[in-house]
Order: C-alpha cells, then sequence, then structure tokens
C-alpha cells in the first residue's frame, strides 16, 4: 500500500489542522492506520491509531481530548483533526499501515510538516 499524506501548514497556538492521508495500491479496509510525528532532535512517536473498521482508536496522552483520529474506507483515506494545537504539537507527521493490531507499522508516508507558532 502506498500512502501519500497532505494537510500540513503553519498555523497559530490554539487553532486547527486536518491531516489526511491518501492510500492505494491495496485495500484499504485491510489495514490498521496511524499517525506518529517528528521533531527535530527527538525520536519519532505514536500519535493516533485506528483499526480496520475504526471502532478502535488509541491516542497519546498528550493529544487526548486535542486530536482525533478517523477514516473513510470508500475514499481509503484516514484524518487526523487536530485542535487546540500547541507549539509542542510542531512536527512532521507521518502517515503508516499496518496489516493488523499486533503487527508493527510497517507502511510509511512521506510525512507533513506542521508548524505551530506561540
Amino acid at each position: 500500500v502506498q500512502l501519500q499524506a497532505s494537510g500540513g501548514g503553519l498555523v497559530q497556538a490554539g487553532g486547527s489542522l486536518r491531516l489526511s492521508c491518501a492510500a492505494s495500491g491495496r485495500t484499504f479496509s485491510d489495514y490498521g492506520m496511524g499517525w506518529f510525528r517528528q521533531s527535530p532532535g527527538k525520536e519519532r512517536e505514536f500519535v493516533a491509531a485506528i483499526s480496520w473498521s475504526g471502532g478502535s482508536t488509541g491516542y497519546l496522552d498528550s493529544v487526548k481530548g486535542r486530536f482525533t483520529i478517523s477514516r473513510d474506507n470508500a475514499k481509503n483515506t484516514v484524518y487526523l483533526q487536530m485542535n487546540s494545537l500547541k507549539p509542542e504539537d510542531t512536527a512532521i507527521y507521518y502517515c503508516a499501515a499496518r496489516e493488523r493490531a499486533s503487527a508493527p507499522f510497517a507502511y510509511w508516508g512521506q510525512g507533513t510538516q506542521v508548524t505551530v507558532s506561540s
């Protein structure tokens, strides 16, 4: 499966952005999806994940209540709605796919930059 992330940009603290990740090449609904991020000098960290059906989600503690992951299997797209953004959310955001809940995320998109100004 190939993944293409988009929707990043520059936003002021307290603002919102919605990231999208379009998938192609395989049956999208076969995959669990996730979002990760990486800031300069830091390791990549998990942000959110969603099951193939959308019935199960998980979040990094620091984004709970502010970010929402969702998916539209008819559009082969996963989303990350980010509200109440903080400067510490600044990072390159990557979408990823895995073939089952217990598998590692093996497929990665190219990343989209999110910059939150204070």
